[in-house]
C-alpha cells in the first residue's frame, strides 16, 4: 500500500513539473509575442539631416522609430547615399527630407522612391514663397534651402512633419499633437531668446562673416548683414578673387571676427584671416559655428534649439 502511494505521489509531483514547465513555456511564448508586437508597433521614419532627425524626435518622441541618414558633422549638399542608405530608405514607412535641393545628390533616389508611392515628407514644402529667400542675387535657380535659421520656418516645418507622421501612423495623432504644441512653444521661447541677444550688439557690428552662405534666413529674422566666401551650396569652390573682395571689405568695415563652420573646412577662412592680416588688419576667428549640422551626442549642441543658441552665443561674444 504504501509502495502504491509512493509511486502515485511521484506521479503526481512528475505532472505537476511538467506542467509547470508547460506554463513557463507559454509565459515565455506570450513575452516574446507581445515583444515582437510591441516592436512592430513602431513605424519606421527615416530623416536626411540631423536637424531633421531631431525635429522628427521632438515630434514623434517613441512612438516612432527614427534613423538619421547623415551623422554629425557632414555636409549635406555633398553627401551621397551608399547602397545600405538605399536599401534602408527602401524599407522605411516614411522618409523626412529637407527638400529645396539641399539633398542635392539624392535627387533621382527620392523621385524613385516617390514613384513607388514612399511616404516622402518634404519639410519645406508648406513654407510660404513669401518666406522662402532665393538662391542667388539675381533670384535664379530654386530656393535658399537653409530654412531651420528661421524659427518662423522650422516652425511651419515641425506642422508639416507632424501631418506627415500622422499619415504614416494616424494612432499616433494625440501623441504627435501634443508633442508638436510643446514644441511650437519651445521655439518661440528660442526665438525671444536670440532677439535678446541680438540686442547686446549695436547695429553696425551686427555683420557675420562664414565660409559659406548659409545664415540668411538668420540675418533676415534678426537683423543681421551676412556675407560669405563661397555661395549657398558648398558645390561651388571659392576663388582667390573671392576672398580678396571679402577681406577689403573687412579691413574697410574693421569688422572683428569672422567665423568657422562645423560642416565646411576651414581653409578658406584661414586664407580669409591672412589676406586681412597682409593688408594690416588682424581678424580673429570668432568660433566654429554650427550651419548644416547639429553636433554628435558628445555635446550639447545635438539638438535644434540647442544649437541655435549656441551659434547665436558665440556670434555676439566674439563681435562685442
Amino acid at each position: 500500500m504504501k509502495k502504491k502511494f509512493m509511486m502515485a505521489f511521484a506521479l503526481l509531483l512528475s505532472l505537476g513539473v511538467l506542467g509547470a514547465c508547460a506554463n513557463k513555456k507559454t509565459a515565455d511564448d506570450k513575452g516574446k509575442d507581445n515583444k515582437v508586437t510591441q516592436t512592430s508597433e513602431k513605424k519606421k521614419v527615416i530623416a536626411t539631416s540631423t536637424m531633421l532627425y531631431d525635429l522628427v524626435k521632438q515630434i514623434g518622441a517613441d512612438a516612432f522609430e527614427v534613423e538619421g541618414m547623415m551623422k554629425a558633422g557632414v555636409d549635406p549638399h555633398l553627401y551621397k547615399p551608399t547602397a545600405k542608405d538605399v536599401d534602408k530608405l527602401g524599407k522605411s514607412d516614411a522618409i523626412v527630407v529637407n527638400g529645396l535641393h539641399l539633398e542635392g545628390q539624392m535627387g533621382e533616389v527620392l523621385k524613385t522612391l516617390e514613384g513607388e508611392n514612399k511616404n516622402v515628407v518634404v519639410a519645406s514644402k508648406n513654407i510660404p514663397s513669401s518666406d522662402l529667400l532665393p538662391w542667388s542675387e539675381e533670384g535664379a535657380g530654386p530656393n535658399d534651402p537653409h530654412i531651420w535659421f528661421s524659427v518662423k520656418n522650422w516652425k511651419n516645418a515641425a506642422k508639416t512633419v507632424a501631418e506627415g507622421l500622422k499619415k504614416t501612423d494616424n494612432s499616433k495623432s494625440e501623441i504627435i499633437d501634443k508633442n508638436l504644441l510643446k514644441y511650437e512653444k519651445e521655439l518661440d521661447e528660442l526665438s525671444e531668446y536670440i532677439n535678446k541677444k541680438v540686442k547686446e550688439l549695436p547695429e553696425n557690428q551686427r555683420v557675420l562673416v562664414t565660409a559659406h552662405d548659409a545664415f540668411n534666413y538668420f540675418a533676415k529674422e534678426f537683423g543681421f548683414k551676412v556675407e560669405a566666401i563661397q555661395g549657398i551650396s558648398t558645390e561651388s569652390e571659392a576663388s582667390a578673387s573671392d576672398i580678396k573682395k571679402l577681406a577689403d571689405y573687412l579691413v574697410e568695415t574693421k569688422i572683428k571676427a569672422v567665423f568657422v563652420e562645423s560642416s565646411v573646412p576651414k581653409k578658406t577662412i584661414e586664407s580669409l584671416v591672412e589676406s586681412c592680416k597682409s593688408k594690416g588688419h588682424n581678424v580673429k576667428i570668432g568660433g566654429e559655428l554650427y550651419s548644416d549640422s547639429l553636433g554628435d551626442e558628445s555635446t550639447k549642441e545635438n539638438t535644434y534649439i540647442s544649437m541655435f543658441k549656441y551659434n547665436i552665443d558665440t556670434i555676439v561674444e566674439a563681435l562685442k
